[in-house]
């Protein structure tokens, strides 16, 4: 929730309950006895009858009851249950967003963080798929699928490549009822109930839960990997576990233009073998023997994938020699790579 929502979800609140002891006094008189005239209240309560009428119309401007227009003037209790409706909505959001708030890590920093209220996982896949700015992993339940459909739209609409699993595969609809390309690149479906619920966003900004998070209170809960390289393994375990074991529902053909930035070597090498020509490669990653950054960059000399594409690599022609890039956890190849930029006319930038 955005900070100025807050404030005005605040100040609207405050506004509501905003209750003098007038107010009170001639509320509650009206609720009990339904209907009263400006003259009953005032005898009924400890109210001044020349401030009754700015009382009660207090009352009507906020909704909790209504003013029959007659002579003497009539005042009507209205049911607590539709006048605090929208207080109730209000109230719902507010805490809502102040514990989105206070769970949420700093977005400057590392972080890894727990959290257990359904509401704020769910804020957390939000704000996941609307930070993603090049690849967006995900695997959600159908229901889930419906919640974020025009998200997922508007990063289609950017240009964001788009990974989708759903499952159970049951319950997902069927390609001819739903139209998959219009929110993902490629949706797969999976038959396992005990599939996790993850959204990954460019490699590094993950949450990761299990179904039983979102149905209970309980002890389950999901976990946040902001900017942390342990989000890496999320994004290993779909790539190398989850996602081979799904079947292909749809694959939008959409043509993106070069040069195109991965997190993800897999989609990266179906991209390479279904091209013609020559390929250039920018890797910023890590060596898989020390462990120190590295950043290299050359012609794409081959590539290798295995049957389910569950492992990927390519091999650079760095000038120098070449050299073998992994995914993530990589550790039969030379480099670990966590971000990739692929041209076709010389090494691209890997700069933003």
């Amino acid at each position: 929730m955005a900070d100025e929502e807050l404030s005005g979800d605040l100040e609207r609140l405050g506004e509501r309950f905003d209750f003098g002891e007038y107010e009170t006094d001639a509320y509650l008189a009206v609720l009990e006895h339904g209907t009263l005239t400006a003259s009953e209240i005032a005898d009924l309560t400890d109210i001044p009858q020349p401030r009754v009428y700015d009382t009660v119309r207090s009352l009507a401007d906020s909704g909790f009851v209504e003013l029959r227009d007659s002579r003497p003037l009539e005042v009507l209790a209205i049911d607590p249950t539709e006048a605090f409706g929208n207080v109730r909505t209000t109230l719902d959001d507010l805490i809502e967003g102040l514990e989105y708030r206070y769970t949420a890590p700093s977005r400057d920093a590392e972080a890894v963080s727990l959290v257990t209220s359904r509401r704020t996982i769910l804020r957390y896949v939000e704000d996941v798929i609307a930070s993603a700015e090049y690849e967006l992993v995900l695997s959600l339940t159908p229901d889930l699928l419906g919640r974020f459909e025009s998200e997922l739209a508007a990063k289609q609409d950017e240009g964001v490549t788009t990974e989708l699993l759903l499952s159970p595969s049951t319950d997902v609809p069927d390609p001819d009822r739903f139209e998959y390309t219009r929110v993902a690149t490629v949706t797969r479906a999976r038959r396992g109930v005990t599939t996790p619920l993850v959204a990954v966003a460019d490699g590094t900004y993950s949450v990761y839960t299990t179904r039983a998070a979102l149905r209970s209170r309980g002890d389950d809960y999901g976990v946040i990997f902001n900017r942390s390289e342990l989000g890496f393994l999320v994004l290993g375990l779909l790539n190398t576990v989850v996602w081979p074991s799904a079947t292909t529902l749809a694959e939008s053909r959409r043509e993106r233009p070069f040069p195109r930035r991965y997190a993800t070597i897999r989609r990266c090498v179906r991209d390479i073998e279904s091209g013609d020509g020559r390929f250039y490669a920018s890797v910023r990653g890590r060596d898989v023997e020390t462990g120190t950054s590295r950043t290299v960059e050359g012609a794409v000399v081959d590539i290798s994938a295995t049957v389910d594409r569950g492992t990927a690599a390519i091999t650079l022609d760095t000038g120098d020699g070449t050299l073998d890039i992994g995914g993530q956890a990589a550790a039969l190849e030379d480099i670990e790579a966590y971000e990739l930029v692929i041209g076709r006319d010389g090494p691209p930038s890997l700069d933003r």
